[in-house]
């Protein structure tokens, strides 16, 4: 499979393995045509997660992580791009339906937008909630507190 998808897409995908667990490294221009590769030609047919890592000293300061399995091959992937602050993804809601929670949770926790998402908005935190918590730079103390603050009129615990 790495061979073949490497003639096919170049210097724009890298697979590797690691501790046993193998996956790709994808330009973001390359991730919707690759996502719908696997579940059709590879049958990746459960998204089992989307999920972000955060560099604030990088200049793509996101890797975006997509975890796939299969269940006629019995098989985990994983698929990885970066991206910058402020950028975004196009959305893989009509790839896999349980994209959709997950793709919302990233909006919600790292500031992660997906292009063509059918309802991108918080999905854990209130809507008026500042910042994004998962972020390595994001200060909880200081939201919480203001938080606390604001909407239950008490001093924070913290």
């Amino acid at each position: 499979m790495v061979e073949k998808y490497r003639q096919q897409y170049g210097s724009g995908l890298e697979a590797q393995t690691y501790l046993g667990q193998n996956y790709f490294t994808v330009d973001r221009s390359l991730i919707p045509d690759f996502l719908k590769l696997l579940r059709d030609e590879e049958q990746f047919d459960y998204c089992v997660d989307v999920t972000a890592v955060h560099y604030p000293k990088r200049e793509k300061q996101f890797d975006v992580v997509w975890i796939l399995y299969s269940f006629p091959r019995n098989e985990r992937i994983r698929v990885k791009t970066q991206i910058a602050d402020g950028g975004s993804l196009p959305s893989c809601v009509a790839i896999w339906s349980t994209a959709n929670w997950l793709e919302r949770e990233l909006f919600d926790m790292f500031g992660v937008r997906f292009d063509g998402h059918p309802d991108l908005k918080r999905i854990l935190l209130p809507e008026d909630w500042k910042g994004y918590p998962l972020r390595k730079d994001y200060d909880i103390l200081q939201q919480d507190q203001e938080w606390v603050q604001i909407n239950l009129g008490i001093e924070s615990g913290q």
